[in-house]
C-alpha cells in the first residue's frame, strides 16, 4: 500500500492519481490543523517585543516587569509542556490539544483586558499554560496524521511555520500596535482559536501513548528550579550579584534541578525519561536547541526595542526592519526539510547555527559604531535568517528520528521544554549583560549595552554549532532510520519488552 501511494505516475506528465491527490490533500489539511494553533502559540512568544516600549509607557512598567511579561509566558509554557504531553498520552492527545487551545484563547482575551503590569504578567502566565499543551502535541498529532513518506516534508513545513511564528512576532506585533493598540495583539488569538477547534476535531485523529502517572513531585522540582534561576538572574543587576536573595536563588535553583534529576532517575513514572538522553541524536539536538534559544530569543527581545528606542522607528517600522531575519525561515526551513533525507541533519544544523553566530557577531560589531544606519545591519540579519531556517526543521527531525512512535510525544515535549527554558534564560542572561554594560531604555545608552549582549549571544550560538558536530552522520538520512513499530501489535510487543531491556 505504501509503495502504491508514493510511487510516481507511470505516464510521464500524467496528472496525479485520485489516491495520490487524496493523500496530498489530507496531508495539507492535517498540516493546517496542526500548525495553525502552533503558529498562534509560538507567535505569542515574542509578539510583545515591538509593543514593549508602548506597554512600558501605557502601564508604567519597569524593565524588570517587561522581562516578566515575556518570561511569565515562556516559563509556564516550558514548565507544563511535559506534563501536558503525559496527560495527552493518558486521556487523548487531541483532547489535550483542544483543551490547551481553549485555555490559551481565554487567557488571550484576559491579557487584552489587563490594566496593570502585574495583571498582564499573570494573564501571560495562564496563556503560557495553555500553549504548553499546544506546541508538543501539535508535532505528535501531525506525525501520526500524515503518511510516512510525506512526514519529513510535513515536519519541514511545520518547522518553518514554528520558526515563522517566533520570528514574525515582532513584525505582527508592531503592525497591530501601530494600526490599532497593544491590546489587539492578544485579541487576534480569539478568532484563530474559535476556528482551530472544530477543524482539529474534524481532521486530526485521536491518539494515545503509554498511560502513566503524572510525576507531580518531579514537575514541582523542575518548575521551581527554573523559576528560581531565572528570577535570580533577572534580579542580579538591581539587587547585586552577591546579595542574599540572588545567591539564594541561584543555589536554590541548582539544588532543585539536581533534586529533579535524582527524582527522575529513581521513579518508575518519570516526567522526563533520562534514557532518552542515551540516544545521541536526541541529546545533541536538544543541547544545540537550548544554546540556540539562549542566544537568539534574548537578542530578539533586545533588538526589536533597539530599532525603536535607539534608531527612532515606530513599532511597525521596527517590525518591518526585522524581515531580512524573519522572512528567510519561511523559504529555507521547508527546503531544509526536503534536503535532510538526502544529506542527514548534521550538516544543516552545523551550517545553520554557524551562520547565526556569524550574523550575530556582524551586528554586535557594528551596533554601537558612530553613524550606524539600518543598511549596515542587513547582511547580519540575512545570515541569521538563513541560519534559523536551516536549524528549525533538521532539529525537529533529529528529535524524533531514532524514537519509536510511543515516545514521540514525550521526546517532542522534552525538546520544546528545553528550548523554552533556554529562551527564558537567554532573555534574563542577555538583559543582565545589557544592564551590566550600563544599557538603559534611552537612545544614548541603549547601543552601549546592546553590543556586548549581541556578542555574548554570538558566542553562545557558536558553541551550539560545535555541539551539533556531535550529531551522528546518518541521523535523518533516508534509509538510516532505526526500526519503529508500525502496528498496534508491534507497539504493544515493544512496550512490553522495555522493562526487561
Amino acid at each position: 500500500m505504501s509503495e502504491a501511494l508514493t510511487a510516481p505516475d507511470a505516464t510521464h506528465g500524467a496528472p496525479p492519481s485520485p489516491v495520490r491527490r487524496r493523500v496530498l490533500g489530507g496531508t495539507a489539511i492535517a498540516l493546517v490543523a496542526a500548525s495553525l494553533p502552533m503558529f498562534m502559540a509560538t507567535l505569542d512568544n515574542l509578539v510583545m517585543t515591538t509593543a514593549l516600549p508602548v506597554i512600558h509607557t501605557s502601564l508604567d512598567a519597569s524593565l524588570e516587569q517587561l522581562q516578566w511579561m515575556v518570561n511569565a509566558y515562556t516559563l509556564a509554557f516550558a514548565s507544563l509542556m511535559i506534563a501536558a504531553s503525559t496527560l495527552g498520552d493518558r486521556i487523548g492527545r487531541r483532547r489535550m490539544f483542544v483543551a490547551g487551545i481553549v485555555v490559551f484563547t481565554l487567557a488571550s482575551a484576559a491579557s487584552a483586558l489587563a490594566t496593570t503590569a502585574p495583571m498582564l504578567i499573570a494573564t501571560r502566565a495562564v496563556q503560557g499554560a495553555g500553549a504548553a499543551a499546544i506546541m508538543p502535541l501539535s508535532l505528535t498529532l501531525l506525525a501520526g496524521a500524515v503518511p510516512a513518506a510525506k512526514r519529513a516534508l510535513a515536519i519541514g513545513v511545520w518547522g518553518g511555520v514554528s520558526g515563522l511564528g517566533v520570528a514574525l512576532g515582532p513584525v505582527i506585533g508592531g503592525a497591530i500596535v501601530d494600526g490599532i493598540s497593544w491590546q489587539a495583539i492578544f485579541w487576534i488569538n480569539v478568532p484563530v482559536g474559535i476556528v482551530a477547534v472544530p477543524l482539529i476535531r474534524a481532521v486530526l485523529p485521536e491518539s494515545r501513548g503509554r498511560a502513566q502517572r503524572l510525576d507531580v513531585p518531579g514537575l514541582a522540582l523542575a518548575a521551581t528550579g527554573v523559576l528560581a534561576l531565572v528570577w535570580a538572574i533577572v534580579r542580579g543587576n538591581d539587587a547585586g550579584w552577591g546579595s542574599v536573595e540572588v545567591v539564594a536563588g541561584l543555589v536554590g535553583g541548582v539544588a532543585l534541578l539536581g533534586g529533579f534529576l535524582w527524582r527522575e532517575a529513581h521513579t518508575d513514572h518519570p516526567l522526563v525519561p533520562l534514557r532518552m538522553f542515551r540516544v545521541r541524536s536526541f541529546s545533541v539536538a536538544t543541547g544545540s536547541a537550548f544554546l540556540f534559544s539562549v542566544g537568539v530569543f534574548g537578542i530578539v527581545f533586545l533588538l526589536a526595542q533597539f530599532f525603536q528606542v535607539a534608531m527612532g522607528f515606530s513599532p511597525l517600522q521596527a517590525g518591518i526592519r526585522t524581515l531580512p531575519w524573519t522572512a528567510a525561515p519561511m523559504i529555507v526551513a521547508p527546503l531544509a526539510g526536503m534536503i535532510a533525507p538526502r544529506v542527514g541533519v548534521r550538516p544543516l544544523l552545523v551550517a545553520g547555527l554557524g551562520l547565526q553566530a556569524l550574523g550575530l557577531a556582524w551586528q554586535g560589531l557594528l551596533v554601537s559604531s558612530s553613524g550606524l544606519v539600518y543598511a549596515d545591519l542587513v547582511p547580519g540579519l540575512v545570515l541569521c535568517g538563513v541560519g534559523m531556517g536551516l536549524t528549525f526543521a533538521p532539529s525537529s527531525t533529529a528529535v524524533l528520528a531514532d524514537m519509536g512512535p510511543h515516545d514521540h510525544g514525550t521526546a517532542s515535549s522534552v525538546n520544546a521544554t528545553v528550548r523554552e527554558i533556554g529562551g527564558a534564560l537567554g532573555i534574563a542572561v542577555l538583559v543582565a549583560v545589557f544592564q551590566a554594560a550600563n544599557g538603559q531604555l534611552t537612545p544614548a545608552a541603549y547601543a552601549t549595552g546592546l553590543r556586548p549582549a549581541v556578542l555574548a549571544a554570538a558566542a553562545i550560538v557558536g558553541v551550539g554549532a560545535l555541539v551539533a558536530l556531535l550529531m551522528p552522520r546518518a541521523t535523518g538520512r533516508a534509509g538510516s532510520e532505526v526500526h519503529v513499530p508500525e502496528t498496534a501489535e508491534e507497539l504493544a510487543a515493544e512496550t512490553a519488552l522495555e522493562p526487561a531491556l
